[in-house]
């Protein structure tokens, strides 16, 4: 190490990853920061130069300038450090700079030749390559964490790992024009090079006569039959009250249950004025809390929006808020992206099995969609997923509760989205199924 205890690239990992430690912000646990930095140095060791860069950069706290610091992208362009996953370039930012940092509130600057929304096969992590902005739209006191940001959002892979993602109430949302195109498959880089397989899809505006449905449970429970919202009714309310006439208002007073307890009675006494639910263009959906108490939502979109894995993560909208919840062509991206990397398994799976290594235009001899996907690990139930929304009224679940799963809450409710389940069944009923191929 040099007189000044600065080490450089030629000094071991272990007085380097040293070094790194005293420069973090606290924002994770000192276990968790020391794996992140030590595969980080592990992974540099054969690129000095990067190596060096790291060094002077995070020591100097970006005093000097600095080159890319790069490592290999992903598949699914997420990090993994300790069981839990994570978008690189915002791992390695937070620990050295910003501990409470939004994943969408990075910009890379001009000089960073492999930055993060460059889509190379190599992603700079160099915190100092990267600038904290607002984005538009984003509003920081609706993404603020719980626990004051001791904890990084992190995706876990561990069971039960949820963090608790906070919503508060946010200036009043102007109004916007919801003339958005058509559906369209992903852009040529967006995802695999499998998903190009779905480029003939159509998948243009479509018009079911419900746009959802909403299904009531007390515990593990459905209580009432499920209360379908027609497509002329864009906006629903789902209350406390007992008016049964349907419509725009689904009332959950006016339900019976023989099993309920009296815990459940108290929460559904606290529904009051509930929620309501938008759908805006083609099956974008907003929410927004008119109960005196807070609802926990479950939602794919707020999780990536809050740099999490799908399903990793508790939204807890306060009275008042109003926030999207659900967007159906990030939705449609995921379907055709999963089921794509889900057919790509299977015919390797397959190819192998039957001895026949398929070349690059060809998927071998393959079962059905569905068994597709189940070979691949990823099951139909798994995409259905993606068009479902969960919310619980007045009482949480996850970490900071006693509540480890929805279930276990008093008083819930399951959204089926209409539109992006008829997209999922075409993205299903259009894998391409090529017939067997004879064996040579």
């Amino acid at each position: 190490m040099s007189i000044t205890n600065t080490p450089t690239s030629n000094d071991a990992c272990l007085s380097i990853v040293h070094s790194l430690m005293c420069h973090r912000q606290g924002g994770e646990s000192e276990s968790f920061a020391k794996r992140a930095i030590e595969s980080l140095v592990k992974k540099l060791k054969e690129k000095k130069d990067e190596l060096d860069s790291l060094i002077t950069a995070i020591t100097t706290n970006g005093a000097h300038p600095s080159k890319c610091v790069t490592i290999q992208r992903t598949l699914d362009g997420r990090l993994q450090v300790a069981g839990r996953k994570g978008f690189p370039h915002v791992v390695y930012a937070r620990l050295w700079r910003w501990p409470d940092l939004h994943k969408n509130e990075l910009k890379h600057v001009k000089y960073c030749q492999y930055a993060f929304d460059l889509k190379c096969d190599s992603v700079c992590v160099n915190p100092y390559h990267y600038e904290r902005v607002v984005s538009p739209g984003i509003d920081l006191s609706t993404l603020t964490l719980s626990n004051s940001g001791t904890e990084l959002p992190f995706s876990s892979l561990s069971e039960n790992h949820l963090q608790t993602i906070q919503h508060p109430p946010s200036r009043p949302v102007p109004q916007e024009q919801f003339s958005n195109p058509p559906l369209l498959p992903p852009s040529e880089g967006s995802s695999s090079a499998s998903s190009s397989a779905f480029s003939a899809i159509s998948a243009g505006p479509s018009t079911p006569e419900y746009w959802c449905s909403i299904a009531y449970f007390e515990m593990d429970v459905q209580v009432g039959e499920t209360f379908k919202v027609p497509s002329t009714c864009p906006v629903v309310t789902v209350d406390g009250y007992v008016d049964p006439s349907g419509g725009d208002r689904f009332c959950l007073g006016q339900l019976s249950n023989v099993h309920r307890t009296e815990n459940i009675e108290r929460a559904r006494l606290h529904i009051g004025k509930g929620v309501q639910l938008e759908c805006k263009g083609e099956g974008d959906v907003w929410v927004r809390c008119l109960s005196d108490h807070a609802v926990f939502v479950q939602s794919y979109y707020l999780d990536r929006e809050a740099g999490r894995a799908p399903g990793d993560a508790v939204h807890k909208i306060y009275p008042s808020a109003y926030i999207k919840v659900f967007d159906l062509r990030q939705c449609h991206r995921q379907m055709q992206q999963q089921a794509a990397t889900a057919q790509a398994a299977a015919a390797a799976q397959a190819a192998a099995v039957a001895g026949n290594i398929p070349g690059p235009g060809s998927v071998g001899g393959i079962a059905p969609a569905i068994s597709l996907s189940a070979a691949a690990g990823i099951g139909v139930d798994d995409l259905r997923r993606l068009c479902i929304l969960r919310m619980s009224f007045v009482k949480g679940w996850g970490p900071d509760y006693p509540r480890q799963s929805i279930k276990e809450t008093p008083c819930w409710i399951e959204i089926h989205l209409h539109r992006a389940l008829q997209l999922l069944d075409e993205v299903l009923h259009t894998m391409p199924i090529a017939d067997p191929q004879p064996l040579d």
